[in-house]
């Protein structure tokens, strides 16, 4: 096997040309060429006579073979990042629900679940908006998703905290079992 280490980096090459072609399987092209140039180093692979080589000569084929080793893992972490995603997306209702009420009419619409009231003039927060659900807060922004949400159509909303919002955390519904 190891002496057919250039079949191995001739095989990651055409899967490279074919890149379109392998998905979701992409990270198998660089693979094989980085196994192809690990091989090519190992005793088996070539007389003893052709082993000994100068250090450039052996750290080039290695630091390569480490970089694709690098966008293997690369290409790995990205598609369990997007099964992740689309997992996630199929459970909305489970995420955490939250109310926003805010003192101005906001600009949001969606999907049925989304249930938008306005709560009187007497109130300080007059509208309230049910039917979201966290995606996540950083730097005092929410992101919510509505109740129905379609990940190819529907928005992701983008709330500011700030003293004009109030943002009401609440808990989501767990699976039946």
């Amino acid at each position: 096997m190891a002496r057919a280490h250039l079949a191995f980096v001739a095989a990651g090459i055409v899967l490279m040309l074919l890149w379109r072609y392998i998905q979701p399987f992409a990270w198998t092209a660089p693979l094989l060429v980085a196994c192809g140039l690990i091989l090519g180093h190992t005793s088996a692979a070539a007389p003893a006579a052709a082993r000994r080589r100068r250090l450039w000569d052996r750290a080039l084929p290695v630091a390569g073979a480490a970089l694709f080793l690098m966008w293997v893992v690369a290409l790995a972490a990205g598609q369990l990042g997007r099964q992740d995603a689309e997992r996630d997306a199929e459970r909305v209702v489970q995420r955490v629900a939250v109310l926003v009420h805010s003192t101005e009419r906001l600009s949001i619409t969606g999907p049925p679940g989304l249930v938008i009231e306005d709560l009187g003039e007497g109130l300080h927060y007059r509208y309230r908006y049910r039917g979201l659900r966290l995606l996540v807060e950083r730097d005092h922004r929410y992101y919510l998703l509505p109740l129905g949400w379609i990940h190819d159509t529907d928005p992701t909303y983008v709330i500011d905290d700030a003293e004009t919002i109030r943002i009401e955390p609440r808990t989501g519904t767990q699976p039946r079992r």
